[in-house]
């Protein structure tokens, strides 16, 4: 995998050009992939010849260069010491953000409006990712065959280490939550295309989990974001096959998860508990394409995968501080109503003088459909949801329908989003608070730690079936994310 400094330093290669007025040429440029079979991919600044202004382009550098992507023209103020002065660098910032929006599946309603500069942490990491992201999409969907390859596989590379990941809590801060959803549905849209490519030709390709998912730690609360394209999350099962269709609505769709977690530190006379609970859990299963598309060329927006199970696993690091750990009950058995009801009826026959009886028997089940089970290894706590079918009262994640069930309109799984018995919110997703789905989780550590800053590791994997809803098929399949974080809690 490539490493961070492979990619160069845009911020400070910007920052650091002489004033328009020295420049020798009518352009400055800089190498930003290149390999020693293929032509580089290039970045270059070009000043205009009839106004005080310039504008940024990436570029083939082929024997004659093709421009993949070229910014708006951006003012230069001649009163700056800088070759770009703090209004100017906002503007390509915005300008940035704008160009990766643009490739997402709805149109921009309003950008967010950029601070100044000066009074934004981490603006280099902030730009440089914004810029590497943006090359990433226009890689995908620009490049010229041969060269999109190598530059691909190396921005991949920057785009799931660890540097980039940081950057994207500092970004996703100055996105805005509405914002930051038309960001990632922007790259995993283009993340999609690029697997389905690849699958066309079998080229295997894994898309690493962590590329979609950040973790932020404030005063009482963890909270974790995940994204992630359906196409790259793990096939757990799958019976008999499905048409291009169906595939098509399938696979442009990505998950949307939020994980909030409540915590609470009590210092007593002997032992310091850490008290955490669950404050909101909520996954939904987001269309990435806009919906006459995926009307036209899918099986509709209708047939698409539900969450049906989620567990979290909570382990203090290092464990060998922990005297006990404490969990409360898990929600009760699903309610079952079984209610008898028998008839008996006759007729009698004028044509044989004979008699007929019928009997019939009606059994009514009534299932809670989310159960929530807690409980407890060496000194994590493991926390489950799991859906159960509305018939038989199996656990959704390791079953399939019946054929006959398949084909019946009135299964608990079909018309799953608009019936008033569904176990989704009415977008398909679920939502979990802490008033019915557990309590909380106490952990007793030793008083030496009062003070001190703990690592707690939060492991969780998030199961996604798909059982047919209005379209006729014997596909079902599950799939599975995992993810992993690392987030922090001063015991005072």
């Amino acid at each position: 995998m490539a490493s961070w400094c492979s990619f160069p330093d845009i911020w400070a290669w910007i920052r650091n050009l002489p004033p328009i007025t020295q420049w020798r040429t009518n352009s400055m440029s800089i190498c930003i992939c290149s390999s020693l079979n293929q032509p580089p991919l290039k970045l270059s600044i070009a000043k205009s010849l009839h106004s005080p202004s310039l504008f940024l382009s990436i570029l083939a550098d082929l024997n004659l260069p093709i421009s993949l992507w070229t910014s708006k023209q951006l003012k230069l103020n001649p009163k700056s010491l800088h070759f770009l002065d703090e209004e100017t660098i906002s503007s390509l910032l915005s300008n940035f953000i704008e160009a990766v929006l643009n490739y997402g599946p709805s149109k921009i309603i309003s950008l967010p409006k950029m601070p100044k500069i000066s009074i934004v942490n981490n603006v280099k990491e902030i730009f440089n990712l914004c810029f590497l992201t943006l090359t990433f999409l226009i890689c995908i969907y620009e490049a010229p065959s041969d060269i999109r390859c190598q530059c691909l596989s190396t921005l991949k590379g920057q785009l799931t280490s660890s540097q980039s990941r940081e950057a994207s809590k500092l970004l996703m801060r100055l996105l805005g939550s509405n914002t930051e959803e038309q960001w990632m549905r922007s790259l995993n849209l283009a993340i999609t295309n690029w697997i389905v490519e690849l699958q066309i030709i079998n080229h295997p390709l894994k898309t690493p989990s962590p590329m979609f998912s950040y973790a932020i730690s404030t005063t009482g609360l963890w909270k974790i974001q995940l994204y992630c394209p359906i196409i790259a999350m793990d096939i757990e099962n799958r019976s008999n096959s499905a048409d291009e269709r169906l595939l098509f609505s399938l696979m442009y769709h990505q998950l949307e998860g939020v994980i909030q977690l409540n915590y609470k530190v009590l210092v007593q006379e002997t032992w310091i508990g850490v008290l955490v609970n669950t404050d909101n859990i909520r996954c939904d299963v987001i269309r990435i394409v806009n919906e006459n598309l995926m009307t036209e060329r899918g099986a509709g927006p209708a047939e698409k995968h539900f969450p049906s199970k989620i567990s979290l696993q909570l382990t203090p690091i290092p464990e060998t501080t922990v005297q006990s750990v404490s969990v409360s009950r898990s929600s009760e058995n699903p309610i079952r109503e079984i209610g008898l009801e028998k008839a008996l009826e006759g007729s009698l026959e004028p044509t044989n003088l004979g008699l007929n009886f019928s009997a019939s028997e009606t059994i009514t089940l009534s299932f809670k459909p989310w159960k929530f089970e807690q409980s407890v290894y060496g000194n994590t706590a493991d926390l489950n949801w799991f859906l159960h079918d509305g018939l038989n009262g199996r656990e959704v994640v390791s079953s399939k329908p019946s054929v006959r069930a398949l084909f019946q309109p009135k299964a608990w799984f079909k018309d799953r989003y608009s019936s008033a018995y569904r176990p989704f919110t009415k977008q398909g997703g679920v939502i979990f608070a802490n008033d019915e789905y557990g309590e909380n989780v106490q952990w007793k550590m030793e008083k030496c730690l009062v003070g001190k800053t703990m690592e707690w590791e939060i492991k969780g994997q998030i199961w996604l079936t798909y059982w047919p809803n209005k379209h006729r098929t014997l596909y079902t399949e599950t799939r599975r994310l995992e993810f992993r974080e690392i987030l922090h809690l001063t015991l005072a």
